[in-house]
């Protein structure tokens, strides 16, 4: 099931129109290829230098503004044409192709899920950098810069436009907004295929893990533990929700999750809370499997205010309930035979190994849903511990990465 937008229409004739294509594009050779992939490998300490730098620029959620014009900078140094800042905050240049050709986003997410304050100095170990998101997403950034300077060395020219984007909002609270304001505004009606780089490794992401987020409130009058003992408590109704949805069975197949990972409310032991919350997030790569979870986690949400009331008849105040969607992430599939998820296959095994695809919640969950190819691609290297203070990435061999992702836009736009 596809959200709802007033693009889908258009978004659902693009589908349709590129499920006719070849089971994947030519992996593409040549001297200009050839060269933009030896360029690649041979400056990846430059690329190293650089995912170094962009990482000690803190972009807490929502703050991601410093890191923005540092990376505007890194593509207008490239020569990259009409590099700009959208209204939300993404960061944007582009690679000009022939007009009716494919459009290419090619992104990675300047946002991290540090909160401001942290200390972010990358500390180098032989190949081994430590520091918070040195994997996730700052060798994502790095990928791409060295992507378009590859091209440019190379005099690559492409049939089709590629669009390098940095985009906001990736991380938790984010919501995707910087992706979502592409296909909403900036790019809307343009973009025919969609890479996201995020992670390290070199496996690809082709099914986007949705997610429904809430936040649920649950308010009393409160009063002294003793004094006012008979009244019903905001924290117990929260108990009883809890417990219910610890109890819900969900399906393997699809793959269905869920989780209650903050609980706040009260303000003494010996005081009843006059409200008591929790955040909950429940996920699933089907949204018919997660309209089937939230439909049950509703119903066990509102259960827990009646049997806390029920619990004190004689009370003459009752509790009530606040279910706030604070955030919501769609879902979709795609075969393993859609052309792109082929085509970044066959040039992982033209770089001497077989990439995995796996299902995560990235950027391309968007783009996804709405029926356009996309994928999230790792960026080569060994990374460790991403979303920790202790984050860690191995550049050994990491050029690989960089050469997989150089290869597959240039397969995907075509090469003149």
């Amino acid at each position: 099931m596809r959200p709802t937008t007033p693009h889908a229409a258009f978004y659902a004739v693009l589908a349709a129109t590129l499920a006719g294509a070849p089971l994947a594009a030519q992996i593409p050779d040549g001297p200009a290829v050839r060269q933009a992939l030896a360029y690649a490998a041979t400056t990846e300490p430059l690329t190293v230098d650089e995912q170094v730098e962009i990482c000690q620029i803190a972009a807490p959620p929502f703050k991601e503004a410093r890191r923005a014009a540092d990376f505007r900078r890194r593509m207008q140094a490239l020569g990259l044409r009409n590099v700009r800042t959208d209204s939300v905050g993404n960061v944007i240049g582009e690679r000009p192709g022939d007009p009716g050709q494919p459009v290419i986003v090619l992104s990675g997410h300047l946002d991290t899920v540090f909160p401001e304050g942290t200390d972010v100095r990358v500390r180098r170990e032989g190949t081994v950098l430590r520091g918070p998101g040195i994997g996730d997403d700052c060798r994502g950034l790095a990928v791409l810069l060295s992507v378009a300077r590859a091209m440019g060395n190379a005099e690559i020219r492409t049939r089709g436009t590629v669009l390098f984007v940095g985009t906001v909002g990736e991380e938790g609270a984010g919501n995707l907004r910087g992706v979502r304001h592409l296909f909403e505004r900036e790019l809307r009606g343009r973009v025919t295929h969609f890479i996201s780089v995020d992670g390290t490794g070199y496996s690809m992401t082709k099914d986007a893990v949705g997610s429904y987020r809430y936040r649920v409130t649950y308010r009393g009058p409160g009063g002294h533990s003793y004094g006012d003992f008979g009244v019903p408590n905001p924290v117990h109704a929260l108990g009883r929700a809890i417990a219910r949805i610890a109890d819900f069975q969900v399906p393997d197949e699809p793959r269905v999750t869920f989780s209650v990972g903050v609980v706040e409310g009260g303000t003494s032991v010996n005081a009843i809370a006059g409200q008591a919350s929790m955040l909950v997030d429940m996920r699933s790569v089907s949204t018919a499997a997660l309209d089937s979870l939230d439909h049950r986690f509703q119903a066990a949400v509102r259960q827990a205010v009646d049997d806390e009331n029920g619990r004190w008849p004689a009370s003459a105040v009752r509790l009530t309930v606040e279910v706030e969607r604070t955030g919501t992430r769609p879902a979709g599939t795609q075969p393993a035979s859609a052309p792109i998820v082929q085509t970044a296959h066959a040039a992982g095994v033209r770089l001497g190994f077989s990439p995995p695809a796996t299902e995560s919640s990235t950027d391309a969950n968007i783009p996804i849903s709405l029926g356009i190819p996309s994928l999230t691609m790792d960026a080569g290297g060994t990374g460790r511990g991403a979303h920790s203070l202790g984050e860690s990435w191995d550049s050994a061999g990491s050029a690989r990465g960089t050469q997989w992702v150089l290869l597959v836009v240039l397969a995907l736009a075509g090469v003149r």
